[in-house]
């Protein structure tokens, strides 16, 4: 079974997706979507050079998510106020380089994810040499303040997530 479905679950979404985006159960389309379901992984599959993640606290996953989701919100807000009603001159945008602990693979692009989904940030690279996370501020007043808040509402979750270490 696992010769022909590797990702019997991705196998199973291609099939619902295509069926949802056709919205018809017509046999040419039912037929297309299983040989889809059938071929697609079995493409893909020797591209997979990670394991499957861990995650050791999921509740810890749920409370990330759910805070990024309030700092976004409140992001696009200020996002918005600033470019509205601020002179360009006023507008401090600039570089900042944020040490990291984390290691994980999938920790490293969930934290990429989510920087890049909060207006005003943008994740710029991982400088290998030193470990350190470049980072573009749209607005920034405070550096040390970015660092400390990266570093503990992202950093800190993710490592317990996925590495399973408890940091103070």
């Amino acid at each position: 079974m696992r010769k022909w479905l590797p990702y019997p679950l991705t196998s199973a979404a291609l099939v619902l997706c295509w069926l949802l985006l056709n919205q018809t159960m017509a046999p040419a389309h039912l037929l297309l979507a299983l040989v889809l379901a059938i071929v697609i992984p079995l493409i893909m599959a020797p591209l997979r050079t990670l394991a499957d993640p861990v995650i050791h606290r999921p509740l810890a996953l749920c409370r990330l998510l759910a805070m990024s989701l309030v700092e976004i919100i409140r992001s696009c807000f200020n996002v918005s106020r600033i470019i509205l009603f601020s002179k360009s001159d006023e507008i401090n945008s600039q570089f900042i380089r944020i040490p990291l602990d984390l290691r994980n693979e999938y920790g490293l692009a969930l934290l990429s994810c989510l920087i890049n989904s909060t207006p005003g940030t943008v994740w710029v690279e991982v400088l290998p040499e030193k470990h350190e996370l470049a980072l573009h501020v749209f607005d920034l007043h405070d550096a040390q303040w970015w660092v400390d808040t990266i570093k503990r509402a992202y950093e800190q979750p993710l490592i317990e997530i996925f590495e399973g270490k408890r940091l103070s």
